[in-house]
């Protein structure tokens, strides 16, 4: 039986990257291959990819979903936005010295009122909100909020921010997090990956506040993951298929395009076929599962005890994983969410490695 304690590690809090490197491409990529390990700059990525491969990238951006305000009794409260329903409604976390109750009403940034109506589902830290008069909750939320840095990182958002704590390539507002894996990539990485021949495609995934949520329970069995909405277009799934039908690999760009990917396989009609649209995922990777699209993952360093780590220990094997964290920490990679990447290859299905391995 996996526990949360299997994947702990021990991290000096100086390789927390609280900055980006000057340039998108001048981070770190520890490349795993098999049990090799090799210390390359990202910028180096092209090199490592086949003609005929396929990169996955999530195209979501992010949403200005930090708000600070007050309750009708005056106490302070920060409101996380989770997600946007319409114009009017909004899920959201609430942090305060004291949580509000169902039918008070709060004001964020003096600007915005909006009504508490309640918990929401069995992930009760969320509350229901509804908007208090005319308005777009998302064009207000963008004109007020403020950009939701990870908790780890320490400095309030700046211009820096802005710009760096989005993807080149973020198109969809959505996510109140940033698919980290797709931040190391600029306009001149992109170009080589077209120029080796590499097939370059798009899916969403609203990345949600639930990813820094910690994992409440020893056993894994336990643990539900937070819903997270993804689409998925037919020209990702037709690509898809090109690359399989020419032997080239399937490579996600991060973890939440390769969820989205593997859940869309989960929800396919016949025995794991791809199905293209939009959809909820609620998928929880740990070792043991049987990955149906992916053959190839980019991804950041993730934190002790995280969902992520588990899902990246189920990629590529929790020995495989355990070795280059040890690496990484020796060589003083950075790591999360402006920290270096790896690139990792999918376990051999034929491998001994089973799900009772441990970080």
């Amino acid at each position: 039986m996996l526990t949360l304690d299997d994947f702990d590690f021990s991290l000096p809090p100086e390789l927390i990257a609280q900055h980006p490197t000057p340039e998108r491409s001048a981070s770190r990529l520890l490349h795993m291959a098999g049990d090799a390990q090799h210390d390359r700059q990202f910028a180096e990525l092209p090199q490592l990819v086949e003609p005929g491969d396929l990169l996955v990238f999530n195209d979501t951006k992010v949403i200005r979903a930090r708000l600070l305000g007050q309750k009708e009794s005056g106490g302070r409260i920060e409101v996380m936005i989770e997600r946007i329903v319409d114009r009017d409604r909004a899920v959201a976390q609430i942090r305060a010295s004291k949580s509000p109750k169902s039918g008070s009403r709060i004001v964020l940034e003096n600007a915005i009122v909006l009504t508490v109506t309640g918990r929401t589902g069995e992930q009760s830290e969320f509350f229901a909100l509804e908007l208090v008069g005319d308005g777009d909750l998302f064009e207000l939320v963008e004109q007020y909020g403020h950009l939701p840095l990870p908790p780890y990182i320490t400095h309030a958002a700046g211009p820096e921010d802005e710009t760096r704590y989005q993807t080149l390539f973020a198109r969809h507002a959505g996510a109140v997090a940033a698919p980290t894996a797709g931040l190391h990539f600029d306009h001149a990485t992109l170009a080589q990956l077209g120029e080796r021949g590499a097939e370059l495609a798009w899916l969403t995934l609203h990345v949600g506040a639930g990813t820094f949520q910690p994992v409440r329970v020893n056993n894994l069995a336990e643990h539900h993951m937070h819903t997270e909405r993804f689409e998925i277009p037919q020209a990702t799934v037709d690509a898809i298929a090109r690359t399989r039908a020419r032997g080239g690999r399937v490579i996600a760009v991060g973890t939440t395009s390769l969820r989205a990917l593997e859940a869309a396989a989960q929800n396919g009609k016949q025995g794991g076929e791809l199905q293209a649209g939009a959809a909820e995922t609620d998928i929880f990777i740990t070792p043991g599962y049987r990955f149906r699209v992916v053959d190839r993952l980019i991804t950041n360093f993730h934190l002790p005890k995280s969902t992520l780590l588990m899902l990246v220990s189920a990629f590529a094997g929790t020995d495989i994983i355990r070795a280059a964290y040890r690496h990484a920490i020796a060589e003083r990679y950075r790591f999360f969410s402006y920290g270096d990447a790896m690139l990792l290859e999918k376990l051999d299905e034929n491998s001994h490695e089973n799900a009772n391995n441990a970080i």
